[in-house]
């Protein structure tokens, strides 16, 4: 089993929706070394990270598990989706998504600047600065780290 960080703006797909929804695809991913992660490494039961960036409050929300493996993405099909691809067809699709289950919200948002000032966290691509991309692979240790912060 591998541990994933994947991150998502609230006000686009929160954690709360997810629980809501219980399971969603996690589509609209427009970069290659993401989507690499979920197409070729991601598997079925890994455990997620689910971040929630470009809020007021950046930080790990809760956690998912990936309940679909890797298929095509149907948004890059669709004319009228903000992630359409024109590039893409049926027969060589270039996006691919999971789909991944609700497991947890955790009580507390374990934030951003939680993340910074723990030493065991510091290779953690979410703490470098300029980091940007949206899907980022977690070490076992580093996910035990972070299961021990929400307890306080």
């Amino acid at each position: 089993m591998k541990y994933w960080l994947m991150k998502s703006e609230p006000d686009v797909f929160s954690i709360d929706q997810l629980k809501s929804k219980k399971k969603s695809g996690w589509d609209g991913v427009r970069n290659y070394q993401a989507r690499n992660f979920m197409r070729d490494e991601m598997k079925l039961g890994d455990i997620v990270l689910f971040y929630h960036s470009s809020c007021e409050i950046p930080g790990v929300a809760g956690l998912a598990k990936v309940s679909r493996e890797s298929h095509p993405d149907p948004s890059q099909f669709d004319p009228k989706s903000e992630y359409y691809d024109p590039k893409s067809t049926l027969d060589n699709p270039r996006w691919f998504m999971v789909e991944v289950e609700f497991v947890e919200k955790f009580e507390d948002v374990i934030t951003l600047k939680m993340l910074k000032e723990k030493k065991e966290l510091e290779n953690m691509p979410v703490v470098q600065k300029g980091s940007r991309l949206s899907i980022n692979p977690v070490s076992e240790k580093e996910y035990k780290t972070i299961l021990q912060m929400r307890l306080g």
